[in-house]
């Protein structure tokens, strides 16, 4: 157990007992992780999420438990109820007669019963600095941090990690998903590629405020996007801050022999959105089971690009052998609809919905 967790243990504990000092016994309950793996007690009143969080359960959300992203869903067999407005609207009626609930929007005023899954059991909170700050384009930054405690992490490339945002003095900090786009070998150091979204709480505060040389803390490693161990020939959509865990995925198999065939589909507006192309096209002079393939959209016609030009659906469309898509696998990330019209494309040419895999953005 690190020091981090140990303090915060200690601090939970306190919580839990400190109606004791004020001569006045709250009512506590108590919460059972899957089957008796770990219970521990809880104030009355408190949200679930909160009281996992204060037990070292990192349960993610992207959206800092308003109850927007539904990232922190999870299986209650006992003490839960009947789920509230907000989350009949964010989880299917299939999800909801299973049991399923929004942590953020549980509150514990009985004893509750829960099943996590195992991976969100390993994640854990680190405190790291920063270490590198690179501007990629004009709306996309690479940030770099060393870790502080735990001084390492392991993970799978295609896994996430929740940045912890002190966006607003004195207020609980924002919480925002970003995919690890560092090589898994390099245990004490992880790296993001964050897009600066208008208005976005914690993209602005890491373009704008976050320095290097400055703490920062964080949850995880989360999610269970990643290759699969077939051998079957895979396609690689997306684009932007989208490329993340497929950069962290090919510099990991980037100088292997006896690798699958990758294609990766990068599709951007224009010129100006593209980067680590000489990187990429150093991999594909490299390495015999790997094509790039940057796609613009927008990009004038009267422009010295001589590479591909359209939507990166209608790309994929002329660039795949048609006869060949049942045999391939792809793995997409980024933006819902960008997905989602990939994904009809692909299905639409024969491949099985069952081989697409995807990490959509909230």
């Amino acid at each position: 157990m690190t020091l981090v967790d140990r303090l915060r243990r200690i601090e939970a504990s306190i919580e839990d007992l400190s109606s004791y000092f004020d001569g006045t016994m709250a009512t506590t309950h108590t919460i059972t992780i899957n089957a008796g793996e770990k219970t521990f007690p809880v104030e009355s009143g408190s949200s679930l999420l909160s009281a996992l969080a204060r037990h070292n359960i990192y349960v993610p959300t992207a959206c800092g438990g308003r109850g927007l992203c539904a990232f922190c869903k999870v299986k209650i067999t006992a003490g839960a109820g009947s789920p509230n407005d907000v989350e009949n609207a964010r989880l299917s009626p299939d999800l909801t007669a299973q049991g399923f609930h929004l942590a953020c929007q549980v509150i514990v005023n009985g004893d509750v019963s829960v099943e996590i899954p195992p991976h969100l059991l390993s994640a854990t909170r680190f405190r790291g600095r920063v270490v590198e700050k690179r501007q990629l384009t004009y709306d996309i930054v690479l940030v770099a941090i060393e870790l502080i405690e735990p001084t390492s992490i392991t993970f799978v490339p295609g896994r996430y990690i929740q940045i912890e945002a002190p966006v607003t003095p004195g207020v609980d900090p924002v919480v925002r998903a970003y995919s690890l786009a560092s090589r898994p070998s390099d245990k004490r150091r992880v790296e993001i590629l964050v897009r600066k979204v208008p208005n976005g709480a914690c993209s602005v505060w890491v373009h704008d405020s976050l320095a290097v040389g400055q703490e920062i803390s964080f949850t995880g490693p989360y999610g269970d996007f990643g290759l699969s161990t077939t051998n079957a020939p895979a396609i690689f959509i997306g684009g932007g801050s989208g490329m993340g865990p497929f950069w962290s995925m090919l510099r990991n198999l980037d100088g292997l022999d006896d690798v699958r065939p990758i294609t990766y589909f990068f599709g951007a507006l224009t010129q100006r959105d593209l980067f680590f192309v000489d990187e990429l096209r150093r991999m594909q002079k490299d390495n015999s089971w790997f094509t790039f393939v940057p796609a613009l959209s927008n990009e004038p016609a009267d422009s010295s690009w001589t590479g591909e030009r359209g939507l990166v659906p209608a790309v994929v469309a002329r660039c795949v052998d048609p006869g060949t898509y049942a045999q391939h696998e792809a793995y997409l990330c980024g933006s819902p609809g960008m997905i989602d019209a990939c994904v009809k494309t692909l299905t639409a040419h024969g491949m099985q919905a069952a081989h697409v895999f995807f990490d959509k953005f909230a």
